[in-house]
């Protein structure tokens, strides 16, 4: 990952220092050492970060730029709708307290604690710090009009770099670059934020929720705790390890809190994968089923069903903790109802890295965590959503086209962000 870019206004002068990490492969420098080869690597880097609307020439680079938006907004920071609070100390209660399932359950996230560093060793952790890169591509899927594949996008996908800092389950901060376009997001404990390329932050609606990419093995204390009120829901196979399978589904009042007059959320599922063998968090899946109401009557309602899946690898020790430093989240988003369209599916997916994990921040205060100044509450935009059917998402270059096929329809006029499918 590379941190700094020399000063290319003068020779002389102090390197820039990058505000997220960009990945060796985005500077395009194949020759082999030299100054000027690596200031022509920054040249195109420079180039590679400016804002995408002053490079888009062509319907390509709009149908690009809008694949990215969608990607981004899916794809870049989702929330689990739960409240991760502390688990009670082992031999609190009797396990005869709880149901066969739930005890289970409490087994096996005490296996992954002592699997992941152990009890005083996690509860040690005050904040953390991770760095890395994503890589983001469409995914294929059947072709609704034919029995052949889509392709997926040309050149591997889009790549990227990612800062994420975390103080707490609900005090947390990510930046993240992809193809010059830049997601922020974060919670101060009292309200979840984000902001994508284009747009004004804003406020999620509900509580403050954890974010999905500090589960995907990054944080087991919070793995732990959250797990530690699942139910143990089976055992599956995952790469051909045996797992243990703990599920866990929102309440209906955090169900209740993201829902508008507009929008219902009905359900939301996350199922965690962890090894017989090992102990650990290996694979985490999550599910929610979103109604867009478009009028008085059910049959014209639409719905977004949105499954996500990590595969979690390559575990290593850092001061004694296993952290996970690679994965692989693939999306899908189904819609289904009495549209016009008919059934749309559209599939992507993210391999990440992490090349940078560090604990106890030094300096990491309130003030780190604060949401920008003109954060705008969540407002019942999915209104124009429910209307026509449309993934509730707002990017200016009109749809989203992989080849001759249709991805996803877009419409400028609805909500300000893909919350309600994530």
């Amino acid at each position: 990952m590379r941190k700094l870019c020399p000063n290319l206004d003068r020779e002389d002068g102090l390197d820039t220092v990058l505000e997220v990490p960009i990945p060796e492969e985005m500077f395009v420098s194949n020759s082999r050492g030299g100054a000027s080869n690596n200031t022509s690597g920054c040249t195109s880097m420079m180039s590679w970060v400016r804002p995408q609307h002053h490079r888009c020439h062509s319907a390509d680079d709009f149908d690009g730029a809008a694949r990215l938006q969608l990607m981004l907004g899916v794809v870049g920071a989702p929330l689990l709708p739960f409240s991760v609070r502390s688990r009670e100390p082992v031999g609190g209660r009797s396990i005869k307290d709880d149901p066969i399932e739930a005890s289970m359950a409490k087994y096996i996230v005490q296996q992954y604690v002592a699997a992941a560093g152990g009890e005083k060793a996690l509860k040690s952790i005050g904040s953390m710090y991770a760095m890395g890169k994503v890589q983001m591509r469409d995914a294929e899927e059947p072709d609704a009009s034919s029995n052949r594949k889509k392709k997926a996008a040309k050149g591997g996908g889009e790549m990227g770099g990612f800062v994420l800092w975390q103080k707490k389950p609900d005090l947390w901060c990510l930046e993240l670059v992809v193809s010059g376009r830049k997601l922020a997001a974060g919670s101060d404990g009292k309200v979840a934020w984000r902001q994508t390329p284009g747009q004004q932050p804003h406020a999620s609606r509900g509580p403050p929720r954890p974010l999905r990419r500090t589960l995907q093995g990054l944080d087991p204390r919070s793995i732990a705790n959250l797990f530690s009120g699942a139910v143990c829901d089976g055992e599956k196979a995952v790469n051909g390890d045996d797992c243990f399978v703990l599920r866990l589904d929102a309440e209906t009042a955090s169900l209740q809190a993201r829902s508008t007059r507009s929008m219902e959320t009905m359900r939301h599922t996350v199922w965690g994968c962890f090894s017989q063998r090992t102990g650990l968090l290996v694979q985490l899946e999550d599910s929610h089923l979103v109604k867009m109401i478009r009028g008085a009557a059910d049959k014209e309602s639409v719905y977004w069903e949105t499954t996500t899946e990590t595969s979690i690898e390559d575990y290593r020790l850092t001061d004694g903790i296993n952290i996970s430093h690679k994965g692989t989240t693939s999306v899908s988003l189904l819609r289904f109802g009495e549209t016009i369209e008919g059934n749309m599916r559209t599939s992507m997916a993210e391999t990440w890295t992490v090349e940078e994990v560090g604990f106890d921040v030094q300096g990491l205060s309130m003030e780190c965590f604060l949401p920008p100044g003109d954060l705008k509450e969540e407002k019942e935009g999915c209104e124009a959503a429910a209307n026509n059917g449309h993934p509730p998402i707002r990017v200016q270059v009109g749809i989203a086209r992989h080849g001759s096929s249709k991805v996803v329809a877009v419409n400028i006029e609805d909500s300000d962000s893909t919350e309600d499918l994530i």
